[in-house]
């Protein structure tokens, strides 16, 4: 679906500021989502013909076509993938502005919505939270635990203030210039079984061993399970069949303890369940290695005061932040 020609004369920011409208963004977002016009015109209360015409002046405006059409339905081209990224962050900002908007209505402290790889949860969130509860006792605080890539999409829509993971590798490393990241530790990894697995005394585990039980796994396209699949084929060995897969650290470690599966956590996660006697370590060197992990916070999207007094606080260790920051406080 072409609605525009080429050779359009290229908007500035002033220029598209003043013709952009926010009706615009949410149709283009809901075209994005329901995959037809029909669709989107009805979920938005609109005529098939009135979301046309806003699609047109849209393109106008923008001075390119943003979808193909196919079949019956709408596809993005290069253009309105690009377009439709801005708008979801755009629309990430206005969430974080509502809710903060209805905080202060409320007359609260505010709300920090935090999410945290597994890896961090003992040792820097942990300690970061006690801090910021001390400094703020009436601050509500939300804890999102999840995988990186999952929580960077909830960052990039607003649902999250603050996540702390690590940026990943193409295609979101494009993306990387939409975040500010620091670093915090680097993440070990360990393989665990259960206490009376038939590995879990052996002073050294083989890679082949391990491949005669079944795995445990993060979800595909993790950073974990990225890290995983290397080992698999630096050993030259597929990835085994029926494997279980969850992104829960819970549930996990439950399997692991009541069968002969085989599963690999953070280390600092790993060393607390073998400390107190729940699981085993089983003596294997993962040969790859997670990047760092480390806050980050979209560059676009000015910091709430909490977010930047949590920060400051995780880092504190680090030095914390400076004058120097380039987080925006508002």
């Amino acid at each position: 679906m072409k609605l525009v020609s080429s050779g359009r004369k290229v908007n500035t920011t002033v220029q598209l500021l003043n013709r952009l409208r926010m009706r615009q963004v949410a149709l283009m977002l809901t075209v994005d989502a329901k995959r037809t016009l029909h669709a989107a015109a009805t979920e938005l209360g609109m005529t098939q013909p009135a979301a046309t015409k806003m699609l047109r002046e849209l393109e106008d405006t923008l001075g390119q076509p943003l979808f193909d059409r196919v079949g019956r339905g709408l596809k993005l081209n290069a253009a309105g993938a690009c377009v439709t990224n801005y708008f979801r962050g755009m629309r990430g900002n206005i969430e974080s502005l509502n809710r903060e908007l209805q905080e202060l209505r409320l007359g609260s402290s505010g709300k920090l919505l935090i999410g945290s790889i597994m890896a961090a949860a003992p040792d820097h969130l942990t300690e970061a939270l006690v801090r910021i509860k001390e400094a703020l006792p009436l601050l509500a605080v939300e804890i999102f635990v999840g995988t990186s890539d999952r929580l960077l999409a909830q960052l990039r829509e607003g649902i999250l203030d603050v996540v702390i993971g690590r940026l990943l590798s193409a295609p979101a490393a494009s993306l990387s210039g939409e975040y500010l990241f620091r670093p915090l530790a680097d993440e070990a990894l360990s393989v665990i079984a259960a206490r009376d697995h038939p590995l879990a005394k052996r002073r050294s585990v083989s890679f082949e061993a391990m491949l005669a039980y079944q795995w445990i796994l993060q979800p595909p396209g993790s950073p974990m399970r990225d890290v995983i699949e290397q080992e698999f084929r630096g050993n030259d060995a597929a990835l085994p069949r029926g494997l279980v897969e969850t992104s829960s650290i819970l549930t996990t470690t439950n399997l692991v303890a009541r069968s002969q599966m085989i599963a690999v956590i953070p280390r600092s996660v790993a060393s607390r369940y073998e400390t107190h006697g729940l699981l085993r370590i089983l003596r294997y060197d993962i040969r790859n290695h997670l990047s760092s992990y480390g806050s980050i916070v979209r560059r676009d999207r000015p910091t709430s005061a909490a977010t930047f007094r949590f920060l400051q606080l995780l880092h504190m260790d680090e030095g914390g932040l400076d004058a120097g920051s380039d987080v925006v406080v508002r």
